[in-house]
């Protein structure tokens, strides 16, 4: 089993200003998750949230904490929720198994001590996007279907923006202690997400891009209000969204993304919003 951990450190609004493309996609985009029979891991200490891909093939995986976690196991002092974006698989939790279909997701509370993954077929392996936040309290292990999460439609043909919020792991649907997780799917004409965009000084958020064809790409909005950036993100790619920061995109095509915030609150609208013409 292969299994690698980046660490990610947080960077100031002000030094930001100063990085060019590659300094910005350094620090904020994580370019690539899945491969099969490997897992890869990203560690943000903004909000000291993890991120990653888990890709069983032909063998399951575990997952495994290292040095920079300090804990015995994994999950001793956190949580987790996993959508499955790849073929079907399944997932144990202390000999508890759950089957997940794609688009299906699962909650794992603190105190799980053995995990593994599986794909039911190395042909067309799961693929487990997984966040992973700091917690204080255990919650029960859920396994949420699309059809399960809390459905929230917004935007218009209008403003190129229609789009349905699926919630996932949220006090709508399970109990967690800070990590909030859900899937948006954007319909067919519409490329704007969260536009008018926000930012929320009390979460952090990871936004990551999927269902995108080849050759297509999300052009994601960062930075404060007044000093944009943008990177240019490919299919099954994932940016990390300072608390600080404007999260915003406009995709060559429609596609879907899993957006995943950890911080003060679960209070999915507690934003300050933005105007576009309040941006530069």
């Amino acid at each position: 089993m292969t299994m690698d951990l980046d660490i990610r450190y947080a960077a100031h609004p002000d030094d930001v200003k100063h990085y060019d493309t590659e300094k910005l996609r350094e620090h904020f985009l994580i370019e690539s998750l899945f491969r099969p029979g490997e897992v890869h891991l990203t560690y943000s200490h903004v909000d000291r949230i993890i991120v990653g891909g888990i890709t069983p093939a032909a063998a399951p995986l575990t997952l495994e904490a290292g040095k920079e976690m300090g804990v015995d196991y994994f999950f001793e002092r956190r949580e987790g929720g996993i959508i499955n974006v790849g073929g079907k698989g399944s997932i144990t939790l202390d000999g508890e198994r759950f089957e997940l279909d794609k688009r299906d997701g699962l909650y794992i509370g603190m105190g799980v001590k053995e995990i593994s993954f599986e794909s039911e077929s190395a042909d067309a392996p799961a693929k487990f996007y997984f966040n992973c936040a700091p917690a204080h309290q255990s919650y029960p292990n859920v396994k949420i279907e699309i059809s399960q999460a809390n459905p929230v439609k917004l935007g218009a043909d209008e403003t190129s923006n229609k789009r349905t919020i699926y919630q996932y792991v949220h006090p709508a649907v399970c109990e967690s202690c800070q990590l909030v997780m859900g899937l948006t799917m954007l319909e067919p004409g519409s490329i704007w997400n969260t536009m008018p965009c926000h930012t929320h000084e009390r979460r952090m958020e990871v936004y990551f891009y999927f269902d995108l064809d080849a050759g297509q790409s999300v052009f994601h909005l960062m930075g404060q209000p007044k000093e944009t950036r943008h990177l240019v993100v490919a299919n099954e790619q994932a940016v990390i969204s300072p608390s600080w920061s404007i999260h915003s995109g406009a995709g060559t095509s429609n596609y879907t993304f899993i957006w995943g915030m950890v911080g003060e609150n679960q209070t999915f609208d507690d934003m300050d919003h933005l105007s576009p013409a309040d941006l530069k």
